[in-house]
């Protein structure tokens, strides 16, 4: 059984892409979060551009946590709240 150009030329296009995928590194910055400020802050609910954000900056989280000036924010009750509102568990690091 032979496989079509077409099959091929999918396939290819599907590793390709994943491979840029993978490729895109996430460049952790705390700034990026602050779209979360008044979700962390307040009982506000968050905003579509901070769980964006929150779902972005989800690999960094980690570092963060071992930040002593971020702990205090990345680590409050209100952020862990945010974080499941926004549908990302927050990491066991």
């Amino acid at each position: 059984m032979k496989a079509s150009p077409i099959a091929w030329f999918t396939l290819v296009v599907v590793f390709l892409v994943a491979e840029v995928q993978v490729s895109m590194a996430v460049t952790c910055s705390p700034v990026q979060l602050s779209a979360c400020v008044s979700a962390i802050t307040s009982s506000t609910p968050p905003s579509n551009l901070c769980c964006s954000k929150i779902k972005e900056q989800k690999p960094c989280l980690c570092q963060y946590l071992k930040n002593p000036n971020l702990k205090k924010f990345v680590d409050s009750p209100n952020a862990r709240r945010v974080a499941s509102t926004c549908g990302t568990p927050f990491p066991r690091c």
